[in-house]
Order: C-alpha cells, then sequence, then structure tokens
C-alpha cells in the first residue's frame, strides 16, 4: 500500500524559512514524479512545483523566488524549502507522487505564518 507522509509543517514568523518533507513508502515501484501543492484557507488547491525522476525542477511562477524544491525522487523523498514566508502562506502543504497512471495524495501538513 503506497503511502505518502508529509512533515516538517509548523507555526512560523513572517519573514521565517521553513523547510516540508514528503516520503513515498510501501511500494518497490519507481516514482516517476513528485508535486507540491498547498491550499490556503477559502481558496483552491494549488500547484507550487514538481520534480521529475531525472531531477528537473518545475514552478509555477509567482512562487519561484521564494519556494525551493529539492531530493531525489528515485529516493523517494523531497523537500519543499519555503524563504521570506508571509501570512499569506499560510496553507495545508501537500504532496502528490505519480506512480505511472496512478496519483497518490499524502495527508497535508499545515504551515501556519503568523507572529
Amino acid at each position: 500500500q503506497v503511502q505518502v507522509v508529509e512533515s516538517g509543517g509548523g507555526l512560523v514568523q513572517p519573514g521565517g524559512s521553513l523547510s516540508l518533507s514528503c516520503v513515498v513508502s510501501g511500494t518497490t515501484a519507481k516514482v516517476d514524479a513528485m508535486r507540491w501543492y498547498r491550499q490556503r484557507p477559502g481558496k483552491g488547491r494549488e500547484l507550487i512545483g514538481v520534480i521529475t525522476y531525472l531531477g528537473r525542477v518545475n514552478y509555477e511562477e509567482p512562487l519561484k523566488s521564494r519556494f525551493a524544491i529539492t531530493g531525489d525522487v528515485a529516493k523517494k523523498t523531497i523537500y519543499l524549502q519555503m524563504h521570506s514566508l508571509e501570512p499569506e502562506d499560510t496553507a495545508v502543504y501537500s504532496c502528490r507522487a505519480q506512480i505511472g497512471v496512478d496519483y497518490y495524495w499524502g495527508q497535508g501538513t499545515q504551515v501556519t505564518v503568523s507572529s
């Protein structure tokens, strides 16, 4: 059974940084890509970016300057490094893993940016 688990969320002050992790387990199948999303209060889910098995990373433009996706999809572990956080970044951050034509979501981790 494939499991996707995010961790690292919490409370951070405006201007601060935070790093989230996403780990895929329960399968020996090759993970093709992993994506980070977020859902802010009262808004729809938005894509932050994707990292592929070959290590290629693509971002949605508005967040590219402050967010970075790193890690190794082949090892089924990626990270989301966030800098210069603003209250508007408060959201549930989720990871989605692609294995062939199947997609698996984690439950998400809450990030709250507040003083």
